[in-house]
């Protein structure tokens, strides 16, 4: 391109670029690059110089040329399609009129921070440092499927949306990022697609503000993180897909405003997660699944998920705040699959492990207690039964009490009313506690139960009391059969 042929703004980036110098063309820290379609000849460039430049532009001995512009008007499509560029590129602040396609591109670093732009093509894109599109505003989608970034990705503050409702606002699938995906104060109103990416460093998403227009907001199935991804504070009016993910470090859902009523907010099943923290905030509206997910540490406050979730084959090793069971047992209990009894397994061991065994014992009971309605009718009698008398083995020193009064029962009655002998010669002399124990106690006998034979209502009375020492004994026994086996 002759120089000759440029218009005095488009030379002044001319001269510029081989030494790198920064040409800024804004008259204010105001200025505001969705209103740069007004912006005069003065500040324009076209997008057929800017790709001369970036291609094949001049070059000085002993500097080292970049194209450094801010608050331009670029006009025209600027098609860098599998193009190798060896300088730094920094197109702040600017206002272009279509839609720039880097598929295929290889550049050292590209900084749009601040621009205002159609859409941007970024598929396939190779970049051996940092890609900054900070505060960019956005009329379409990004699209970035497969792109390598060795350094960090930027998206601070951005606000991405699309006209079509269904194309996502941010497409990165299949990407590799070095460093980190940041985008805190983040502003979508259509879907962010991140499956299959690996990030080398963490993904911040703190208080970005999410609404898809069909319902999902954040699709990351099967991404790869090696630290954290953080959603402190962020507002999401949809769901969130982790299905199958690998996050190293933490998954920090803290104070977040997720609703979508009804509906799943959260799948992260069979993901992988060091930390999933999930509290302060307004409480989630919609359903939590965490169906076969793993972690080191489940960061659950209880009143957080008050709506149903889904944890069939969760696994987790700590479980904190430290809650008493009564806190942690209402959510077990709206699990959407129903009775599943891993999840009070799973429970009962994080008890376990911090040394409160009176909490992992009624995680237990209340096990029991749910797994009877599942039951047949004679079961489920039989389970009230057990529950009754000793709390299926987790409350012993029911028993007890109810043998106690039984003693106490039987010993009055019997006492105040003594059977007649059988054998009036033979018989030793009659204790009412002895005889009620007798009653009472299948496999111990005192002689006073064959000595002795009761008449009328009181003959019934020994009838329940021997009904009620057998039913005594088995449940004890069945109680202590399962501490033995859980131990």
């Amino acid at each position: 391109m002759q120089i000759d042929d440029l218009t005095p703004a488009e030379r002044r980036v001319w001269h510029a670029f081989p030494r790198g110098a920064t040409v800024d063309f804004r008259t204010g820290a105001d200025d505001d690059p969705d209103a740069g379609a007004d912006w005069g000849p003065e500040r324009t460039l076209r997008a057929s110089v800017v790709k001369a430049l970036l291609v094949s532009g001049p070059e000085v001995d002993g500097e080292v040329p970049a194209l450094r512009v801010s608050g331009a008007r670029v006009t025209g499509p600027l098609d860098l399609t599998h193009a190798v560029i060896d300088h730094p590129v920094r197109l702040a602040h600017c206002h272009f009129t279509d839609a720039p396609d880097f598929y295929g591109a290889q550049l050292r670093r590209l900084s749009l921070r601040g621009s205002a732009l159609p859409a941007l093509d970024l598929g396939g894109v190779r970049i051996d440092g940092l890609l900054q599109l900070s505060e960019c505003r956005m009329g379409g989608r990004i699209q970035m499927v497969g792109a390598q970034i060795a350094g960090a990705l930027f998206l601070a503050r951005a606000r991405l949306t699309t006209q079509d409702s269904a194309k996502p606002a941010l497409r990165l699938s299949q990407a590799t990022i070095g460093e980190d995906l940041c985008a805190p104060g983040l502003t979508a109103t259509g879907e962010i697609r991140l499956g299959g990416t690996t990030v080398g460093g963490s993904v911040d998403l703190t208080e970005a503000r999410l609404d898809p227009p069909r319902g999902l907001a954040v699709d990351a199935q099967k991404i790869t993180v090696d630290g954290d991804v953080v959603m402190k504070r962020a507002r999401v009016r949809g769901w969130i897909g982790l299905r199958g993910a690998r996050i190293t470090g933490r998954l920090d859902l803290s104070y977040i405003d997720l609703a979508r009523p009804g509906e799943a907010v959260l799948r992260a099943g069979n993901a992988s997660i060091g930390q999933l923290w999930l509290r302060g905030g307004p409480p989630v509206d919609g359903r939590v699944g965490l169906r076969h997910a793993q972690m080191d540490v489940l960061f659950l406050e209880p009143e957080v998920v008050p709506g149903p979730v889904y944890l069939e084959g969760l696994v987790y090793t700590s479980l904190i705040p430290g809650e008493p069971a009564a806190r942690r047992l209402p959510l077990l209990e709206r699990d959407g699959d129903g009775y599943v009894p891993y999840a009070y397994e799973q429970l009962t061991a994080a008890y376990r492990r911090i040394g409160d065994d009176d909490a992992a014992r009624r995680v237990q009971l209340a096990k029991q207690r749910r797994r009877r309605a599942t039951l047949s009718w004679y079961g489920r009698v039989w389970g009230t039964v057990q529950d009754a008398t000793v709390g299926y083995g987790f409350r012993p020193l029911r028993a007890c009490g109810w043998l106690l009064s039984l003693v106490a029962v039987g010993s009055i009655t019997f006492g105040l009313h003594h059977p007649r002998p059988l054998k009036p010669s033979e018989a030793p002399g009659f204790d009412p506690v002895f005889y009620t124990l007798d009653l009472l106690l299948p496999v111990i006998s005192f002689g006073q139960e064959s000595a002795f034979a009761p008449d009328g209502w009181y003959q019934k009375l020994s009838y329940v009391l021997v009904l009620a020492g057998w039913i005594l004994a088995s449940t004890v026994v069945a109680g202590v059969a399962r501490i033995v086996n859980r131990q």
